[in-house]
């Protein structure tokens, strides 16, 4: 199939536990892989992604497996977007600064990086509080980059 006749969008509901982890990292690294994005940058998007359902189980859900993730992936032409929302405590993720990794690694420090990173992994990451208590984290991914 040509790429740019490439088009699908595809949904993947579960629990807010960290068991669902695998399942979340499977279910987008087919989506990637079905995008036709090399496997290093189908890395790249299955860590930004489990960054994302992390942050959403620890401070969201506040370790309830009790909430729901809905994982939302389209692929048009030549940009995977990934939208992953959740009905837990909302949070703005200006309100985080940008790390300084070297201070970070010379202290040792163990997590607090998942925004940092999405940014780093991701060509665009946005964030959304919508109506009827959700919140909405949009990572894009484009293929000729």
């Amino acid at each position: 199939m040509n790429r740019s006749n490439k088009k699908f969008e595809k949904e993947f509901v579960v629990k807010s536990t960290t068991d669902n982890l695998a399942l979340i990292r499977e279910f987008t690294k087919k989506a990637a892989g079905d995008s036709g994005f090399s496997d290093e940058t189908i890395g790249k998007i299955i860590l930004a992604v489990d960054e994302a359902c992390t942050n959403i189980i620890k401070h969201a859900y506040n370790f309830s497996p009790e909430g729901e993730i809905t994982i939302s992936t389209k692929f048009d032409t030549d940009k995977l977007t990934i939208s992953i929302t959740d009905e837990g405590k909302h949070f703005n993720p200006n309100s985080v600064p940008e790390p300084n990794i070297i201070e970070y690694y010379k202290q040792k420090k163990v997590g607090g990086l998942g925004i940092y990173l999405m940014k780093k992994l991701m060509d665009e990451v946005n964030y959304h509080t919508l109506s009827g208590n959700k919140n909405r984290v949009i990572l894009v991914k484009y293929l000729s980059r």
